[in-house]
């Protein structure tokens, strides 16, 4: 593929996922297109390595504002419209996969119902990355055979969750939850009314690939209180199933881009 097949086009607006965070786990094409583009805008999530990568001339931040306050997704869509049709060619920067809890289908939607032309860059997304780093396979030929991506910024106990926690304690594999720090006793308690055995293995995995990773393991019933010991706040990504057991017999030889094994850390 020749340079220009992948340079950024005046008008366009690309939907590209930056990865868990490592500036080394971003794609040829994400990099390319970040150093091409007229304008970046991005949140808090792809990591402050990479943000800090891209000159502040060419960076809007759409994330949390000061306040706890967050950018309207609303104002977001039109942001994109309005550069793109400037003339910009415009980045939108989302941690992990733009298309995994990310809301990249909704601007697509959003980009193609005001004729704006676009291109998806996938990504490695955190989801599978931050557990892999961790020590931890999503799936494991001995303990699981499929796995689940959940959102944890749906409350369990309220009557319009779209999230069938009974029926994800019956599917016997791999439950990875993202975004979901906060709401842990909730879902928590909830699979274990449903049936899921209280001693399940189970992993927070804070900042994953980040210089500021920590892993925190318990069980079904303990990781409550594992979180507020070890003190893991988000951005975070729960694996709950057997495989999150695996980590303990290799984390001891396991190493991490920073030059040491985590048990050296």
């Amino acid at each position: 593929m020749s340079d220009s097949a992948i340079d950024a086009e005046p008008g366009t607006v690309y939907l590209v996922g930056s990865g868990p965070g490592d500036p080394e786990l971003l794609t040829v094409k994400a990099k390319r297109l970040l150093e091409a583009a007229d304008v970046v805008l991005h949140d808090k999530l792809p990591g402050p390595e990479i943000i800090d990568q891209l000159p502040e001339a060419r960076r809007e931040d759409v994330g949390k504002r000061a306040g706890g306050e967050r950018t309207p997704q609303s104002e977001i869509n039109e942001r994109l419209v309005e550069l793109a049709r400037e003339g910009k060619s415009v980045v939108r920067l989302k941690g992990g996969d733009s298309f995994v809890f990310g809301r990249g289908g909704e601007e697509a939607e959003y980009l193609a119902a005001h004729e704006i032309p676009f291109e998806v860059v996938p990504a490695v997304t955190s989801a599978i990355a931050a557990p892999a780093v961790a020590g931890i396979p999503v799936t494991h030929r001995d303990h699981a055979s499929s796995v689940s991506f959940v959102t944890g910024h749906e409350d369990p106990t309220k009557d319009e969750s779209a999230v069938d926690w009974e029926a994800l304690a019956a599917t016997g594999g791999t439950i990875v939850v993202l975004m979901g720090v906060g709401r842990l006793p909730d879902y928590t308690k909830a699979l274990r009314e449903a049936g899921m055995a209280p001693e399940t293995p189970v992993a927070l995995i804070e900042r994953g690939t980040w210089p500021g990773q920590q892993v925190a393991t318990g069980t079904l019933e303990t990781i409550v209180d594992v979180r507020d010991e070890e003190g893991i706040s988000p951005p975070a990504v729960t694996v709950i199933g057997d495989v999150a057991g695996t980590r303990e017999s290799i984390v001891d030889f396991l190493r991490t881009d920073y030059g040491a094994t985590e048990g050296e850390e």
